[in-house]
C-alpha cells in the first residue's frame, strides 16, 4: 500500500509537520517503506477567484503535492486547528483541486484526518474537513472513503519532538498508534 502523509500547515516546523513525521515514523516501524511526506511550507495555490491551478503548468509545490497525493492509496491529512477551524490554505486547496481536472485525486483512495493543536484541540477541523472531503468525493463521483476515526493531537509540542519522535507520553503514543492502525485497516479492507 502506498501512503501519503500531508501536513497542511503553512508554518515552518509546525506542530502539524511534527505529527505528520510521527505518523511516518510509526509506519516505518511496521515495515512500510512506500511513504511520502508533503507539507504546505511552500504553499502557492492561488486563492479562489484570483487564479486557478493549471494541470499543464504546475509550480514545484503543486507538482509535489499532487504527485504525492495521486500516487497514494491511503492519504493522511494532518490539519492544524486555528480558532476552531483549519488553515485557509487547506480549504482553498480543496476548492481549487476539487474539480474535474483533478478528479483522480478523489478516486480509489482512503483518507484519514488528524487535527493538531498546541493546546486542547484538533477535533473541529478534522470533523469539518471530513464532511467537506466526503462532499467532494460525492460531487466528483469518486469511489473513496474517509475513515471514521479521527485523531486529536493535543499539546503536540509536549508529546513529540520536531523529528516526530515520542517524548514518552504513554496515552498519547497509544492513542496515536490506534488511529494509525485503524486507518491502515480501513485502507486494507477498502483497497482489496
Amino acid at each position: 500500500m502506498k501512503i501519503a502523509v500531508i501536513s497542511t500547515s503553512p508554518r515552518k516546523n509546525s506542530n502539524s509537520l511534527r505529527f505528520a513525521r510521527h505518523i511516518r515514523n510509526v509506519l516505518e516501524t511496521y515495515g512500510h517503506q512506500d511513504i511520502a511526506l508533503a507539507n504546505f511550507e511552500a504553499y502557492d495555490i492561488p486563492l479562489v477567484g484570483q487564479g486557478e491551478v493549471d494541470p499543464e503548468n504546475l509550480t514545484a509545490f503543486q507538482q509535489e503535492l499532487i504527485d504525492t497525493w495521486a500516487a497514494a492509496d491511503l492519504v493522511f491529512f494532518v490539519v492544524p486547528e486555528y480558532n476552531w477551524i483549519t488553515s485557509p490554505q487547506f480549504i482553498n486547496m480543496l476548492h481549487q483541486l476539487g474539480d474535474k481536472p483533478f478528479k483522480y485525486l478523489f478516486d480509489n483512495k482512503v483518507f484519514a484526518f488528524a487535527g493538531v493543536s498546541n493546546g486542547r484541540g484538533g477535533r473541529q477541523p478534522a470533523i469539518q474537513m471530513t464532511t467537506i472531503l466526503n462532499k467532494l468525493i460525492n460531487f466528483l463521483d469518486g469511489y473513496s472513503v474517509v475513515s471514521a476515526r479521527i485523531y486529536e493531537s493535543h499539546e503536540t509540542h509536549k508529546n513529540i519532538d520536531e523529528s516526530g519522535h515520542s517524548l514518552g507520553n504513554e496515552v498519547y503514543d497509544r492513542t496515536a498508534k490506534a488511529f494509525i492502525d485503524y486507518s491502515l485497516k480501513v485502507g486494507q479492507r477498502w483497497l482489496i
